[in-house]
This record gives C-alpha cells, sequence and structure tokens, in this order.
C-alpha cells in the first residue's frame, strides 16, 4: 500500500525551498535535466526499500543514507564548470546544521528516557495498574489516558510499549480487548504527543524552526483531545466490563536507586531547554546538552555511592552494584541509532531535491492551487501511508506564506494523521510487533472510519477554538 503511494508522497516531499536558505539555493535549471531526473529517481527508488523495510528486513536508514551521497555527488559534479556551483557547500551546510541540532536533542531526551527505563520506572508504574485488579473497560481508559498524558514528555513510541506492555500482561485470553485497546493507545499517543514540542519529531522541529513558539503548541491539546476521546468513546462499547483474572502476574518492579531522580532531572531538563530559547534566545539543544550534564552528574554519585557501599562492607554489597551502578554512555548507546540515521539521510534527500527546485514547484502547486486548509488536512492523511517526518521536513523547508493557525493545523495534523493507519507512525508498527496476532493491519482498518470522524472533528475543532 505504501509503495503504491510514493509518487503522491513526492508531490508533497518536493515542496522542500527554505526560505531562510533562499540566499545560496540557485536551481540552475535542473528540474527538466538528467541531473534532476535522475536525482528523483534515486530518492524514489531508496524510498521505496524503506517502505519494504518490514518485509526485506533491511533498516529504513541504509537506502536513504546511501541516497543521501548519491543525489549531492550527482548536483556537486553537474556543477562543476560552474561560476556559482560554491552555492552547494553553503546548501549542504545548512542542512546540515538543521540535522545536527535535531540530532543532539533527540539524543539526550532519548538518553533519558533509556536511563528512566532501565531504573525500572515505567516497569514499575507497569506492574502497578495489574496490581489494582481494573476491568477491562477501566484498563482501555487508564491506558488511553495514560498514553495520551505521558507522550507529550516521553515520545509516543515509547509511551506505547510501555501502555501495550501492560494491555499483554492483563489480556493474554481477551484478543478482541487486546486489539481495541492496542488501537486506542496508537491514537492516545499519537493526539498527546501532537500538543508538546517533545512529544514528536515533527513537533519538535517546527518548534525548534521557529514557526510556533512553545505556549502555542498547548492551543491544540483541545483539538488533540477531541481526536483521542472520540473514537475512544465508539470503541469503549465494544469492550467488556468484566475482571481479567491478575493471579499469577508478576510482582511489582521495585525502582532502581536514583530512578525518580532522574525523572526530576528529565523534567529540569525540559525546563531547561524551553527557558534557553524563550528567554535567552538560544537553540533548544543547549538547554538539553546542559541537560546531558544533570543526568551525567547524577551517574557520577549513583557511582560514588556503589564505591562506599563496597568499601565498607555493606551487607547487601555483593548487590549494591547491580542495583545502584548507571553509565551514561551505556544509554546513549541505546539509543534508536536507525531513526536517527534515517532521520539524517530524510534531511539531505529533501535538501538537495529542493536546490535543484522541485520542491518550488510542488510548493506552489499544492499551497498555490488548493490553499493551506486542504493542503495541511491533505498532509495529515498522507502521513498515514508515509512517514510524517519527511512530510513536515518538507514543509517546513519549503517554508509557505501561512498564518499560525495554518502552522498548528498542519502541526496537528501531521502529528495524529498517522493514527488513521496502523503503518502511520512508529507507536502503530512497533504495537504491531509487540502484540503479533492480535493487533494486525487490517484490525486497525476495521476501526478507520471511526478514527477518520476523530480526526475531522479534531480539525473542526481547532478551527472553532484557534482560527
Amino acid at each position: 500500500m505504501k509503495g503504491f503511494n510514493v509518487c503522491a508522497f513526492l508531490g508533497l516531499v518536493l515542496v522542500s525551498v527554505s526560505a531562510d536558505a533562499a540566499d545560496y539555493i540557485h536551481p540552475f535549471g535542473l528540474t527538466s535535466s538528467w541531473v534532476g531526473y535522475g536525482c528523483l529517481l534515486i530518492f524514489i527508488v531508496a524510498y521505496v526499500f524503506v517502505i519494504l523495510e518490514e518485509k526485506i528486513h533491511l533498516s529504513k536508514s541504509k537506502p536513504v543514507l546511501l541516497a543521501a551521497g548519491l543525489i549531492w555527488i550527482v548536483i556537486a559534479g553537474s556543477q562543476l564548470n560552474n561560476p556559482d556551483g560554491h552555492y552547494i557547500e553553503k546548501a549542504i551546510r545548512h542542512d546540515f546544521l538543521e540535522y545536527a541540532e535535531l540530532f543532539f536533542f533527540l539524543l539526550v531526551a532519548m538518553t533519558y528516557i533509556n536511563a528512566i527505563a532501565e531504573r525500572g520506572v515505567f516497569n514499575a508504574l507497569r506492574d502497578w495498574l495489574i496490581a489494582k485488579g481494573f476491568s477491562y473497560r477501566q484498563l482501555f481508559w487508564l491506558t488511553g489516558f495514560l498514553a495520551f498524558f505521558i507522550s507529550p514528555l516521553a515520545d509516543n513510541l515509547t509511551t506505547a510499549l510501555i501502555m501495550c506492555a501492560v494491555i499483554m500482561a492483563v489480556g493474554k485470553n481477551n484478543s478482541s480487548f487486546i486489539s481495541l485497546s492496542c488501537i486506542n493507545v496508537v491514537i492516545a499517543a499519537n493526539a498527546g504527543g501532537a500538543f508538546s514540542p517533545f512529544g514528536d519529531i515533527t513537533t519538535l522541529m517546527v518548534w525548534q524552526s521557529g514557526m510556533i513558539v512553545f505556549d502555542d503548541f498547548f492551543k491544540l491539546f483541545v483539538p488533540a483531545l477531541v481526536n483521542f476521546l472520540l473514537p475512544a468513546v465508539i470503541m469503549s462499547f465494544s469492550i467488556d466490563k468484566e475482571r481479567p483474572d491478575t493471579q499469577n502476574m508478576p510482582q511489582t518492579t521495585v525502582i532502581k536507586p536514583g530512578g525518580l531522580i532522574m525523572v526530576v532531572l528529565f523534567m529540569a531538563t525540559i525546563v531547561t531547554a524551553v527557558g534557553f530559547h524563550t528567554w535567552l534566545f538560544l537553540p533548544p539543544v543547549y538547554g538539553m546538552m546542559l541537560g546531558l550534564g544533570y543526568l551525567k552528574l547524577c551517574a557520577y554519585f549513583l557511582s560514588r555511592k556503589v564505591k562506599t557501599q563496597l568499601l565498607t562492607h555493606n551487607k547487601d554489597s555483593l548487590h549494591a552494584e547491580d542495583d545502584s551502578e548507571f553509565d551514561v554512555f551505556d544509554m546513549i548507546s541505546r539509543s534508536e541509532w536507525d531513526t536517527l540515521f534515517f532521520f539524517y539521510g530524510v534531511i539531505m534527500c529533501v535538501g538537495g531535491l529542493g536546490y535543484i527546485g522541485y520542491l518550488a514547484l510542488a510548493s506552489e502547486f499544492f499551497y498555490g492551487h488548493f490553499g493551506p486548509t486542504i493542503a495541511n488536512i491533505s498532509i495529515g492523511a498522507l502521513s498515514a501511508i508515509i512517514d510524517n517526518i519527511p512530510v513536515m521536513f518538507a514543509v517546513l523547508t519549503m517554508n509557505p506564506e501561512m498564518s499560525e493557525v495554518q502552522w498548528l493545523l498542519v502541526t496537528l495534523t501531521a502529528g495524529v494523521g498517522g493514527s488513521l493507519l496502523s503503518i502511520g507512525s512508529a507507536a502503530g508498527v512497533a504495537l504491531m510487533g509487540q502484540a503479533k496476532g492480535h493487533y494486525t493491519f487490517f484490525a486497525h482498518l476495521k476501526w478507520t472510519p471511526v478514527i477518520v470522524v476523530g480526526y475531522l472533528a479534531s480539525v473542526y475543532t481547532h478551527f472553532l477554538i484557534n482560527a
């Protein structure tokens, strides 16, 4: 299904000429030359491999990394005898700087999430929910609301995986509950991530680009809540009210030393990043890197505690290292490197196509002919088929002339549009693997009409409140 829509995707991805980069982007009439056609073909072939990742088991970063290099080699080679060829270097530096800021921001956020998970905080939350003996319907709503409110801080993928672990633990003999709850969690996690700069890569991109200030993201809270609640209310009538059998469930996980402190430090890091951007007018990534320093200091004191226990021959010292020792670099190594490098490949590919001039043409077609409202609503539908990262990067680097209401709209639709299909978001794809046999593409597709209603209702609510 995704392969069928590659050309449609290109129509939007080719919308990526940055107004900020207009000083040095000189499309030397390449759109109708062999250079343009060749680069376009390279990108199409690479993205077909991305789409087929689940079938051929080739990680999605590999084809786009290769394509990014080839596209810029072709462009640079074609301009060797052009006196204005030095603009190519400036274009690459511009795109790479955009990527570098997002890379380090995401790396710090992923490191914190990995650290909090390693300390057992998420497992403790899961076990607490299981031990409370909630009914299936109560768990349906609890996991949904928790996904909605956790994903603005911990990204939607991590949040969905945590909630799915709860669902799978209590719904072993109830496939219908697992399926509906997973659908609900995917919708809730994507919706929750849409009203926070930290909830999704696309919202982070919008915030760091300066299109929307931090406070204004929360104008999307009510539309995102509508997007989650409307389908959830309808689906909840299909959930049993009986209580699951919680006997033989795992005992409550004990949070390791420093776990709750790391949660506080993560909150402090977010405050630092927002403060740097809002009051000091510095890129948010500088605040995040300072926050990494908080975590490294915490690791230092944990390590000191372990050594002290060993030296004083504490009776529990034999287990102290297992419980307390913490290595920040180990947490960094657990980051989603494939996603980070996929992000690099996409940005450089789209940047190359923008330099050629395709993206300016697509910008004129979509936003010039259809107008921003229809174009931005369509972006949400497209993100259900194609990864929303390249879609949003294309829109941002295109920088169409839009009001704040329209920038909020495209942020909302790109975030929640992925819920329309199970393959439309990282959360959905991950849960299909975690709840294999219960949550499937067609199980999700069965409820797509209901999700579409929630999607359109959230767009209407946005205009009703924010226009």
